[in-house]
């Protein structure tokens, strides 16, 4: 549930946001919000940032070119060892820890990413066999 909340900002930084929210095709206070909230979870989780791509908005790891569901799903994949999952990417041990500190808390986003990109490969999986089929392989 959302509350009310007002403040008041620069003419620039109105204008700004203006110009970013109609490019993005959202309310001024809707991107707003996104900000304050991504700012929050920024500072809560320093090696955290967020960035858009085809399939949307996502937490990212710093200096790393991965996304937090990306790393999550990879240390499940080595039976929970962040440190063999850190060595496996190379990558130090505690940007893979801060990755399973932002999944500790905001454990429902993170499993939805994984769960979105395991239904995708499971598609791409369907139509190639079902390609394979249709050429008789």
């Amino acid at each position: 549930m959302s509350k009310p909340f007002s403040m008041r900002v620069t003419e620039s930084t109105d204008q700004r946001l203006k110009a970013l929210a109609k490019r993005a095709d959202i309310a001024p206070r809707t991107l707003a919000q996104r900000y304050v909230e991504e700012g929050l979870r920024m500072d809560e989780h320093p090696t955290i940032y967020f960035a858009d791509g085809p399939a949307g908005r996502r937490a990212r790891i710093q200096g790393t070119g991965l996304d937090v569901w990306e790393l999550v799903s990879s240390i499940r994949e080595n039976d929970g060892d962040v440190k063999a999952t850190a060595e496996w990417l190379s990558i130090p041990v505690g940007v893979a820890e801060a990755a399973v500190a932002y999944y500790g808390a905001y454990p429902t986003e993170v499993d939805s990413w994984i769960q979105t990109n395991e239904d995708a490969l499971a598609e791409g999986e369907r139509l190639w066999k079902a390609g394979q089929e249709a050429l008789g392989s």
